[in-house]
């Protein structure tokens, strides 16, 4: 606690200072152009690993950057893409997955998270990511940065069965995306439909990358 109260009493000295037009800006609402999900993992920051400002990104963390299927009963991650795209409009959803994923391992190995019966339930959401590499690959070495990036994929499928997402699709306002970071190396991959894989993201974006 004694980290965060310094780290407090250094933004209110000087990055508040610098950026005191903003704030006073944001005061008064919000217009974020990307909705970005993530993971809840500690080493994951959006606004650091993007280099963006307050405002630019309305974020969703959870374990496993997981998005629920649409059902009729409401949950924190429905009501907040349905918020960050029919009333705040984002024109991107960015879904973030991670190297080292902890919740990844857990769905690799749900039996190991017995003493955690809400985790293991919510991972269930990751479930059709790890049978699909299973039998794509079966037991692999590498299965975990597999089963990272199928459920990347899979939440982007999950993201179609939300009636605002799909409207927005539809009429191209709005796109997805699919990322995974890996925190050694400081660098993103991302999902490419056309070859149904993961490319290095300076390729994939190569038209913003000479800004």
């Amino acid at each position: 606690m004694e980290k965060l109260i310094s780290g407090i009493k250094r933004f209110r000295g000087s990055s508040y200072e610098e950026r005191k037009k903003l704030f006073s800006e944001l005061a008064n609402g919000q217009s974020p152009e990307v909705l970005f999900i993530t993971c809840s993992d500690s080493r994951i920051d959006p606004s650091l690993l993007t280099q963006t400002e307050p405002g630019d990104l309305f974020i969703i963390r959870n374990a496993g950057n997981i998005v629920p299927p649409n059902v009729r009963v409401a949950g924190g991650v429905t009501a907040s893409i349905e918020f960050a795209v029919a009333a705040l409009g984002v024109k991107h959803i960015v879904v973030c997955g991670h190297s080292d994923c902890g919740a990844m391992k857990g769905a690799l190995n749900p039996g190991a998270l017995t003493d955690l019966p809400h985790v293991k339930d919510w991972l269930e959401h990751s479930r059709g990511a790890v049978e699909a590499v299973r039998a794509r690959h079966g037991e692999s070495a590498d299965a975990l940065e597999q089963v990272t990036r199928e459920n990347v994929v899979q939440q982007l499928q999950n993201l179609r069965t939300h009636p605002a997402v799909l409207a927005k699709l539809a009429t191209g306002d709005v796109e997805l995306h699919g990322w995974v970071y890996d925190i050694e190396h400081g660098t993103i991959e991302a999902y490419q439909d056309s070859s149904n894989s993961f490319i290095p993201v300076e390729e994939r974006y190569q038209q913003f990358m000479g800004e």
